[in-house]
């Protein structure tokens, strides 16, 4: 083999993003570390920020939020506007503690505010 195609210490087998994948996408409501998401792959987490960064262009913690803001943007859509609910309670249950930046990330992914999307 060459050089280009030997394994060195920051290559992941695909079967591992995968599994960090799957573990991050059924663990996305609760707190969750690297360390967790490394162990449920079965790499250490040096390793599987590299595999992340190569196949996805983002850390896993990253791509951790990026699940949980596109899951929050469809509890807003799925959410009564006659309700009680509010954009800071829908937030907190994805994991974000800070409203204003829950506020920046999700105008900077889908071009509105959480609320216009809460009252659409």
């Amino acid at each position: 083999m060459t050089a280009p195609y030997l394994p060195g210490p920051e290559w992941v087998a695909p079967a591992a993003a995968r599994r960090a994948v799957g573990f991050i996408e059924t663990h996305a409501d609760q707190p969750v570390s690297l360390g967790e998401i490394a162990a449920a792959a079965g790499v250490t987490g040096r390793a599987l920020q590299y595999a992340f960064r190569r196949h996805f262009g983002t850390s896993p913690t990253g791509y951790l939020r990026r699940i949980r803001l596109e899951r929050a943007h469809a509890a807003l859509g799925d959410a009564d506007p006659a309700s009680n609910i509010t954009v800071a309670v829908i937030a907190r249950r994805w994991g974000w503690a800070s409203h204003s930046q829950f506020t920046v990330a999700y105008r900077k992914r889908f071009g509105v505010p959480p609320s216009h999307t809460l009252r659409s």
